[in-house]
């Protein structure tokens, strides 16, 4: 019997979660930013959320995983990715796929009009927006 521990098990290319006897299926990320140890905290943080992530630290293999018509809820740009190839993500994951994009923005850059959300690259502004994203369901995270 499983008390207070969730189950992770991949079905027909998802991922669900089995906890307290209900079945839900897990948001799934694409985190993208060129700091590595940014990167790397990011995902920590947003699984603790109870999402699944995956993290791409270049340009190019955003561009695969997003032409290959891997399927995600959202799109988190990190404020290390320079603005023309920002813009390029956004434009290409709006051509693929309906999810929202989160561009975090170095403080005085340029917005990048074309992402849903543009936040400072503050945890708990990017928590805030993706509690609010997932209907709340986040915010006890």
């Amino acid at each position: 019997m499983l008390e207070n521990k969730a189950l992770l098990r991949p079905v027909l290319g998802c991922s669900v979660c089995l906890s307290n006897g209900l079945v839900r299926v897990m948001t799934r990320i694409l985190s993208v930013s060129y700091d590595q140890a940014l990167l790397s905290s990011r995902q920590l943080l947003l699984e603790s959320l109870g999402c699944q992530v995956l993290s791409v630290s270049d340009f190019r293999n955003a561009l695969q995983h997003c032409n290959e018509g891997s399927r995600f809820d959202m799109f988190v740009l990190g404020h290390s990715i320079p603005g023309p190839e920002k813009r390029a993500l956004v434009d290409a994951f709006h051509a693929h796929c309906s999810a929202p994009v989160i561009a975090l923005k170095r403080i005085g850059e340029e917005p990048t009009s074309e992402a849903d959300f543009e936040i400072e690259p503050e945890p708990s502004q990017l928590l805030q927006v993706i509690s609010s994203l997932l209907g709340g369901h986040a915010a006890s995270a």
